[in-house]
């Protein structure tokens, strides 16, 4: 056995890794909010969860009588990356899925975010100039940078229903946050029928 090994759930003798239907019964997610990772726009999950009142947010662990962490009360889920794009949480909105059968994906983009502060092409030159390695093919170009932020939040709606990582029948929805009021605006609504 490896270092570690015993903290797998695969190594659990009570779990059933061929029979796994989630673990909503343990954690009740149920909602992913995709953000900025800027620290001045660390308000963004709670403001979500007070725009959607069926949500808990940052929620309370569940102990068992020996006080081992078994589950959470917290029904969302926060993903932070570069300027809160669609694109770079793909992989976390699949994993959500197989973890925790995802209904919403919420993607909020932030005032004064610093991926306005360049154009997409002028981050695929600066890392080819600083450190002589292309990175066009890795990022998407519309998600490289801000550029409108109206546009940004449609897109990236538009790109995760348009993801076989993400499954028809999550909710959608794209808000823009300005973090010094912390007015939150609904962009657009992506809900299937």
């Amino acid at each position: 056995m490896k270092q570690f090994s015993e903290f797998e759930f695969r190594t659990q003798p009570w779990f059933d890794q061929e029979n796994f239907e989630g673990f909503n019964f343990a954690i009740p997610m149920k909602t992913m909010v995709i953000h900025c990772f800027d620290p001045r726009a660390a308000d963004i999950p709670q403001a979500i969860a007070a725009h959607f009142p069926d949500e808990v947010y940052p929620g309370e662990n569940v102990l068992d009588e020996a006080g081992n962490r078994i589950g959470h009360t917290r029904t969302l889920f926060a993903v932070s990356n570069a300027g809160g794009r669609a694109f770079s949480a793909l992989q976390s909105v699949a994993t959500m899925e197989y973890l925790f059968n995802v209904q919403n994906v919420i993607v909020v983009h932030h005032s004064f975010c610093g991926a306005t502060g360049f154009r997409p092409d002028q981050l695929v030159e600066h890392f080819h100039d600083h450190h002589h390695a292309d990175i066009s093919p890795l990022i998407e170009k519309d998600s490289r940078a801000i550029l409108n932020f109206e546009d940004s939040v449609k897109h990236d709606v538009q790109l995760l229903r348009n993801s076989p990582a993400v499954p028809k029948h999550v909710k959608l929805y794209g808000f823009f946050y300005e973090m010094n009021s912390g007015k939150l605006t609904e962009i657009v609504r992506d809900i299937p029928a």
